[in-house]
């Protein structure tokens, strides 16, 4: 699946919006429109091919996962 997104994306046809949303490599990926939303599994994909898997990060069209940008809890900070 990520072969065929990244493909895609390299054609060009995987955003078409007006102000194209970012790439999936951009660090502002996840802002990027959603194309499917699965409720039932908790997950998004993006137009950029990024797949948004709720609550523990998403995954990028070169199967690489990244995780979420949240500042940790301040009981878990430790000095």
């Amino acid at each position: 699946m990520a072969r065929v997104i990244t493909a895609l994306g390299a054609a060009g046809l995987v955003c078409g919006h007006s102000v194209a949303c970012p790439p999936a490599r951009a660090r502002d990926c996840e802002t990027a429109k959603i194309r499917v939303h699965r409720p039932k599994i908790e997950c998004s994909e993006l137009c950029n091919g990024v797949l948004i898997l709720e609550g523990t990060g998403y995954l990028l069209p070169s199967g690489d996962v990244v995780g979420l940008r949240q500042p940790l809890p301040r009981e878990a900070v430790t000095t």
